[in-house]
C-alpha cells in the first residue's frame, strides 16, 4: 500500500507541474498538405530560441510553459517547404495550431540532418528501430512485393527461419514471447505460410515500432519483444491508391475522403481499404514449373488479407477511428519424394474495434484509448494423426494521458484491461491427446516518466502493475531506460526491467519444422521447476538487460548493443508425457545473451546498412529419464550477417536498385536415434492379434535436445525498380526481383522416415507492376 500511495504521490506533484508551470503552451499537429497524413517524428521549433519538439506518432506536438511574447512558430523536412505561422502567447494561455508542409523539389539535407540528430539526443531508443513504408521500400522486394516481413529479417538481433513456414525470433525469445500490435489490437500470428509475407500492407503503414528489449511500461503481457505496426487514416484531399500484380499475389489499396473537409485541416470522414490475396499455388506450377522442384508441384501457399479503416477527425485534431480486418492463409505439406500432400494447415484471424485520439482544448494533455475484439483459430490436419486445433478470442481496451514538459521531457499513464479465451486440440509425438479451455481477465496500470537534463542526460524510469485473474497474481514490473550524450555524436544508453506473460503456446522443441502454434492460458495447476520445487507463481517471467553505445562519424551511424534475457520462469508443454495421467506442462528457464553491431551510411542517392549479430541461447528443462538437461532451442542461430545496399539512380531519380545478402550458422535439431513399430493391442479387443496388425512407424530421438546442427545459411536476392510519370498524382512501377540469385540450397528440413532433405525455395524471380493514383 505504501509503495502505491508513493507511486501515486509522484505522479501528483508531476502533473501539477504541468498545471501550475509558468508561461503559456503551443500545442498542435502538422499534416503533410498533399494527402492531410499525419508528419511524424518531425521538428517543431520557435525562431531564435532553443525551445523545440518533435512530433509523435500522431503528428502531435506540444511546447508547454513558453514565456509571454511573439513567436515565429516553423517547422520543415527534406522534401518539404517549410512551414510558419505568428502566435503571441499570454500567461496561461493554451494555442492549438496545425501545420502543413507541401513537397517541393529541393531537398534540405542540412534539416534532414537536424530532425534525425535531434531524436536521437533526446530519445533513448535502446533496442528500438522505428521503421516507415519508405524504409521497406529500401530493400530488396522478393516476388516484386516489399513487406514488412522482409524488412525485420536486417534488424539487428532478429532470427528468421526461412522461406516457408518462416518465424522471426527477437533476441532470444519465441514468437510466442512478441506482441504484435495492429493500431493497438493484438495479431497472434502476422507471418503467412511462405514466410516472404505479412498481414499487413505496406503501403497502409504509417510506422512500426520494433522494441527487441527493454521496452517501456506501456507494453505488457509479453517477455522478449514488442512489434508495433500504427497504420495510416486515409488521404484526406482526394481519392487516392494503388493496383499491383505479380504471379505471387494481387494488391488493391484505396483511400480517400467520405466527408471533404470545408477547409484546410478542418472536420473530416475519411477510409483507407486494402486487399491482397495470393494465388501461387495455382501459378507457381505454370509459371516456374522450369525451375524444378518444389515449383514443379506446385508452392502449396495461399492467403488473403483485408483490412478497412474509417478516421473522423476534429477540427482541433481529435479523430476518431474504426477499423476491421480479416486475415486467412492455407498451406499444405508435401512428400518430399513423391510431392504428394502429408498434411493441411490453415489459420484465420478477424477482429475490429475503435481507436482515439483526444486534445482538450484547455489543456497540453494528449488521450489516447482503443476498445478492440479479435478471433484467431488454426488448425492442423496430418494423415493418420489427431487433427491440431487451437483458437484464441477475447477483448482490449484502454485509454492513456501523455502530459509534456519543456526540453522533450514527458509523463505517460494509462490503464489497460483485456479478457481471453483459449481452447486446445493437441495430440503430442505419444499420441496422447490433449483438450484444453482456459479464460483470464488481465488488468493493468502502468506510468512512463521521460526526463531531458539539459541536452545530457536522458533518464526515463516506468512502472507497470499487471493483475491475471485466472491464477490470482498481481505482477509488479519496474524498468528504467538511460541515455548520456558525451558529445552530439557519442551517445551511451541502457534500459532494462522485468516482464510477464500467461500466454503459452505449443511449439515443440524436437519439430525441425512445424506451422502448427496454438496457444493457451497459463495452467492453474499445481508445477514444479527443475529443481524439484514447487513453483510460486505459473506465470512466464523474465527480466532483461541492454547497453549501447552510438557513434556518428560523418555521414556513418554505429550502433553497439550488448544484451541479455533472464527467462526466468518458461511454461511449456511436457515434453516427457508418457500417459494421459502425466502433467500436461513443465516448468523450464531459459538464459539468452548477445551482441549486435549495425553500421548505416545515407548520402545523396546511396544508402548502406549492415548488421552482424552473435547470440547464444540455453533452455534448461528435465529430460525423460528426470535430470536437468540444457540445450539450445530450434532458433538458436549463433551468426547472422546482412548487407543491404540501395541506390536511386536516372536523372529522375526513377530507378531505385537494391540488393541484400544474409549468412547464418547452422539451426540446431534433435537427431533421430532409431525406429519403431506402433501397434495397438486394444484395436479389436480380446480378438486383437498384435503379430498380424499393421502398426505405423515410430520414432525414437536421440536423448540429447538438439544436439545435431543443420547447415549454414546464406542468400542474395536483387531488385530493380522503375517509375514512368503519367501524371502528377499517377504513376506506374514496374519491379523485377530475383532472391536467391546464385540457386543456394539452404535446408529447410531433414524427413525424418525417408532421411532426405527439404530445402528452401531455389532461384525465385519475379516481375511486379503496380499503379499509383
Amino acid at each position: 500500500m505504501q509503495k502505491r500511495s508513493g507511486l501515486l504521490a509522484v505522479l501528483f506533484l508531476c502533473l501539477s507541474a504541468v498545471a501550475f508551470g509558468q508561461g503559456g503552451t503551443i500545442k498542435g499537429f502538422v499534416y503533410d498538405r498533399s494527402t492531410g497524413e499525419p508528419m511524424i517524428f518531425t521538428n517543431v521549433l520557435l525562431e531564435g530560441t532553443k525551445l523545440g519538439v518533435q512530433t509523435d506518432v500522431n503528428g502531435y506536438f506540444s511546447l508547454p510553459q513558453v514565456p509571454e511574447g511573439t513567436y515565429t512558430l516553423f517547422t520543415s523536412l527534406v522534401g518539404y517547404d517549410t512551414s510558419r505561422t505568428t502566435i503571441t502567447v499570454t500567461p496561461n494561455s493554451v494555442i492549438t495550431k496545425k501545420l502543413f508542409l507541401g513537397t517541393k523539389q529541393t531537398e534540405l539535407k542540412g534539416v534532414e540532418i537536424s530532425a534525425r540528430k535531434t531524436e536521437k539526443i533526446t530519445q533513448v531508443n535502446a533496442g528500438t528501430i522505428t521503421v516507415t513504408a519508405k524504409d521497406i521500400k529500401l530493400m530488396p522486394s522478393s516476388g516484386g512485393e516489399p513487406d514488412i516481413a522482409q524488412y525485420l529479417q536486417v534488424v539487428p538481433g532478429v532470427v528468421f527461419t526461412g522461406d516457408q513456414g518462416g518465424q522471426l525470433y527477437i533476441r532470444g525469445g519465441a514468437p510466442s514471447q512478441t506482441g504484435i500490435l495492429l493500431d493497438g489490437v493484438t495479431i497472434y500470428n502476422p507471418f503467412h505460410s511462405i514466410g516472404l509475407y505479412s498481414v499487413f500492407e505496406t503501403d497502409a503503414i504509417r510506422n512500426v515500432d520494433v522494441q527487441t528489449a527493454g521496452f517501456g511500461a506501456q507494453y505488457g503481457n509479453r517477455t522478449s519483444a514488442i512489434l508495433d505496426v500504427r497504420t495510416k487514416d486515409g488521404n484526406k484531399n482526394r481519392l487516392a491508391g494503388k493496383v499491383s500484380a505479380s504471379p505471387i499475389m494481387a494488391r488493391v489499396m484505396l483511400e480517400g475522403p467520405l466527408v471533404k473537409a470545408k477547409r484546410e485541416g478542418g472536420s473530416a470522414v475519411t477510409f483507407l481499404l486494402s486487399a491482397k490475396h495470393s494465388y501461387l499455388s495455382s501459378t507457381s506450377e505454370s509459371i516456374y514449373g522450369g525451375f524444378g522442384e518444389p515449383f514443379k508441384s506446385g508452392l502449396p501457399f495461399d492467403f488473403t488479407d483485408l483490412y478497412g479503416k474509417i478516421t473522423l477527425s476534429g477540427d482541433n485534431g481529435s479523430k476518431l477511428n474504426f477499423f476491421g480486418f480479416n486475415f486467412k492463409d492455407k498451406a499444405r505439406l508435401l512428400d518430399p519424394s513423391t510431392h504428394t500432400e502429408n498434411a493441411a494447415y490453415k489459420w484465420n484471424a478477424a477482429g475490429g474495434g475503435a481507436t482515439f485520439v483526444v486534445t482538450p482544448g484547455s489543456s497540453s494533455a494528449l488521450i489516447n484509448g482503443r476498445l478492440a475484439y479479435s478471433k484467431y483459430d488454426v488448425e492442423l490436419n496430418e494423415a493418420n494423426y489427431v487433427p491440431r486445433k487451437s483458437g484464441v478470442s477475447g477483448f482490449e481496451g484502454a485509454i492513456d494521458f501523455t502530459y509534456y514538459f519543456p526540453r522533450y521531457s514527458q509523463i505517460r499513464y494509462g490503464i489497460e484491461v483485456s479478457g481471453l479465451y483459449t481452447t486446445l486440440d493437441y495430440v503430442n509425438d505419444k499420441q496422447i491427446t490433449s483438450n484444453l479451455e482456459r479464460r483470464n481477465t488481465t488488468g493493468a496500470i502502468y506510468v512512463s516518466y521521460r526526463k531531458n537534463f539539459s541536452e545530457k542526460f536522458i533518464f526515463e524510469p516506468s512502472f507497470r502493475a499487471q493483475y491475471y485473474s485466472s491464477l490470482s497474481k498481481l505482477s509488479p514490473e519496474p524498468r528504467l531506460a538511460m541515455k548520456y550524450n558525451i558529445t552530439n555524436n557519442v551517445r551511451l544508453k541502457a534500459a532494462g526491467g522485468l516482464y510477464s506473460q500467461n500466454l503459452l503456446s505449443t511449439k515443440s522443441d524436437r519439430d525441425i519444422v512445424n506451422l502448427f502454434t496454438g496457444f493457451i492460458l497459463s495452467p492453474d495447476e499445481s508445477l514444479k521447476n527443475t529443481e524439484g520445487k514447487e513453483v510460486t507463481t505459473n506465470l512466464q517471467t523474465a527480466y532483461h538487460a541492454l547497453g549501447g553505445i552510438e557513434v556518428d562519424i560523418d555521414k556513418v551511424e554505429l550502433t553497439l548493443e550488448p544484451w541479455y534475457k533472464n527467462f526466468r520462469q518458461l511454461i511449456e508443454f511436457n515434453r516427457n508425457q508418457q500417459f494421459a495421467s502425466d502433467p500436461d506442462f513443465q516448468v523450464g528457464s531459459g538464459l539468452a545473451r548477445g551482441i549486435d553491431l549495425s553500421a548505416r551510411y545515407s548520402r545523396n542517392r546511396l544508402y548502406l546498412w549492415g548488421v552482424v549479430s552473435y547470440q547464444k541461447i540455453d533452455y534448461k528443462s528435465i529430460d525423460s529419464k528426470g535430470a536437468i538437461q540444457t540445450y539450445p532451442p530450434p532458433f538458436d542461430r549463433r551468426m547472422n550477417i546482412n548487407l543491404l545496399a540501395s541506390y536511386a539512380a536516372g536523372k529522375k531519380k526513377d530507378w531505385d536498385l537494391s540488393a541484400r545478402l544474409n549468412v547464418g550458422s547452422p539451426f540446431p535439431f534433435t537427431q533421430t536415434q532409431g525406429f519403431y513399430e506402433t501397434l495397438d493391442p486394444t484395436e479389436a479387443g480380446i480378438q486383437t492379434n498384435i503379430n498380424t496388425q499393421n502398426g505405423s512407424i515410430g520414432i525414437l530421438y536421440a536423448d540429447a535436445i538438439n544436439g545435431g546442427r543443420l547447415s549454414w545459411y546464406h542468400r542474395f536476392d536483387l531488385s530493380a525498380r522503375k517509375r514512368f510519370i503519367l501524371s502528377t498524382n499517377s504513376n506506374i512501377e514496374t519491379t523485377l526481383s530475383v532472391s536467391n540469385v546464385y540457386n543456394r540450397n539452404n535446408i529447410f528440413y531433414v524427413d525424418r522416415l525417408s532421411n532426405s532433405l527439404v530445402y528452401q525455395l531455389p532461384i525465385f524471380p519475379s516481375l511486379n507492376v503496380t499503379w499509383n493514383f
